[in-house]
């Protein structure tokens, strides 16, 4: 089993390559991203691929600063009523798509609706919002049917899903089928026609794109290009991408093998850091639609055989700066974090035990369908052990292997494993989203209307309600801690720990934006 490494979102301080020329003279940069950008669409997936590939392409109403307080970013202004029912926002003047065409009120309305129906805070809006409605070109109010003072920052967070603002007719696609129209309203042209899948992506500095005048603030302030084309080359085996990365072939590696952190940290042309100190929270996902992980009592059974630790080790090997456990529901060392019922997790792990348990749940011996993705090192290393530890509680485990574009495909489907559907799949979420109740999609029970895996769970949902409402910290806290405790009893899904993974970059580089995910503005030429 192989020890690998991915980054999945916030915290960024790179460094300026040595440009590549290509494409006659033109400033390249070259990107290996961690995974095959299969699926672009960054509404209908939640992948951390296609959110970075939509931070590109697509600009949004909003930008978190590094304080992480929503500021207006293709918005010139934001009002709120005196009553906090009615937001107003106003579009920054000259904001064009690719295709020349202004950006809308209406256009934005549209964006808005479809994303609402997939983001786990779009769904919260969804649900408080009498109406979306344009006064001007440039200007439009929603109407809420209550105050939500945390609308702006749901417009503007950078992680999954984000509110990417897409022309009209584009917007208008089902969102729960993939667009065929890549126009966006961001710093850089997505080249439909050069993109590979599975080997390589192409973004071309979009020239009518009009940056805030303003200094970059995180994913806030003025995006400057500095970079005439972007590359992401799809390099799924690591020792391919670490000798191109030492021979100067890439100039930024997103995911580095752990096993050859040692090899690029003698290169003294490259920068190993770790840069995401928030981390992501790694799990186990079910289907809770079809047997064996339909039953609540089955989930639960596999608690006494999870041993954290070594699904750390196998990700990101021995070093435990790059990981950190026990994990519980929340991310580990942030306020809402906590020890309730944590001793499912600490306590003596004991396999055998697990296969009591599952047999007195009523497992009769069913396949188990495990989703691995052959080119994405950590989860697939997550994966592999999930199969040993199921197959030493008793379970019969087919894991299936195959490129995370097609998994994250195949994840989609609610067919029975037999008929091309699934049981488990491993992932990570940023700490960031699941830090708070709000933006946790894995912890929400909103059944077919939720995240994959489609877990139902009324008494999760009304804490949820409940956190949105709480009128202080203590009082989060307490909602925390009883969810935290739902998640023991109920098992929507399994912590397995806390990643911190490392990036490996030519120290060429200088002066990327700090914070945020992978992006190409804001980049001085050194």
């Amino acid at each position: 089993m192989h020890r690998r490494t991915l980054l999945q979102g916030t915290g960024l301080a790179l460094a300026a390559p040595r440009l590549a020329l290509a494409q006659g003279n033109a400033r390249t940069l070259r990107f290996v991203p961690q995974g095959n950008l299969a699926n672009i669409d960054p509404i209908w997936t939640t992948t951390t691929l296609a959110r970075n590939h939509g931070l590109m392409v697509y600009d949004t109403l909003f930008g978190l600063g590094r304080d992480f307080q929503p500021k207006p970013q293709m918005a010139a202004g934001h009002e709120v009523s005196a009553d906090g029912l009615t937001h107003a926002i106003t579009l920054r003047p000259d904001l064009r798509f690719h295709d020349g065409q202004p950006v809308l009120a209406r256009d934005c309305i549209a964006s808005i609706a479809r994303w609402s129906k997939r983001d786990v805070l779009g769904q919260r809006l969804t649900l408080l919002l009498e109406e979306m409605r344009p006064t001007a070109d440039d200007r439009f109010e929603i109407v809420l049917k209550k105050p939500w003072h945390g609308l702006a920052w749901a417009l503007g967070k950078p992680s999954a899903n984000i509110c990417a603002i897409m022309p009209e007719r584009v917007a208008q696609t089902d969102p729960f089928t993939q667009i065929t129209d890549y126009v966006g309203s961001g710093p850089f042209r997505f080249r439909a026609s050069q993109w590979v899948p599975g080997s390589v992506a192409a973004y071309e500095r979009f020239a009518g794109y009009v940056a805030r005048d303003e200094p970059a603030d995180f994913l806030a302030g003025g995006k400057a290009v500095y970079f005439d084309r972007v590359e992401w080359h799809v390099m799924p085996d690591p020792a391919t991408a670490a000798a191109a990365l030492q021979n100067n072939e890439i100039d930024w590696w997103e995911t580095p093998l752990a096993d050859l952190l040692p090899v690029l940290r003698r290169n003294r042309d490259i920068a190993v850091e770790v840069v995401n100190t928030a981390g992501a929270l790694a799990m186990i996902r079910f289907n809770h639609l079809h047997p064996p992980f339909d039953k609540p009592e089955i989930r639960r059974a596999l608690f006494p055989a999870i041993e954290q630790t070594s699904f750390m080790q196998a990700a990101l090997g021995e070093d435990k700066a790059l990981w950190q456990v026990p994990a519980g529901a929340f991310t580990p060392g942030t306020p809402l974090s906590n020890s309730v019922g944590l001793e499912v997790m600490t306590g003596p792990r004991d396999p055998e035990a697990a296969k009591r348990a599952l047999a007195a749940a009523g497992y009769k011996g069913e396949p188990v369908v495990i989703l691995s993705p052959s080119d994405f090192p950590t989860i697939n290393a997550l994966s592999e052990v999930t199969a040993d530890t199921l197959r030493r509680s008793g379970m019969t485990v087919d894991l299936q292997t195959m490129d995370w574009g097609t998994l994250v495909q195949r994840r989609a489907k609610r067919e029975a494993p037999a008929q091309g559907g699934w049981n488990i799949f491993c992932t990570t979420w940023e700490g960031l989203d699941v830090s708070v109740p709000g933006s946790h999609q894995p912890i929400r029970g909103n059944g077919a209307q939720g995240w994959i895996g489609w877990s139902t769970s009324p008494r999760r949902e009304a804490l949820r309600e409940a956190w949105f409402e709480a009128p202080d910290q203590a009082a989060e806290r307490r909602i925390a801690e009883e969810l935290q405790a739902l998640v023991w009893e109920e098992a929507p899904f399994i912590p397995l720990g806390l990643l911190r993974p490392p990036q490996a970059y030519r120290r060429s580089l200088t002066n990327i934006v700090t914070g945020g995910p992978p992006l190409f503005w804001n980049v001085r030429r050194g």
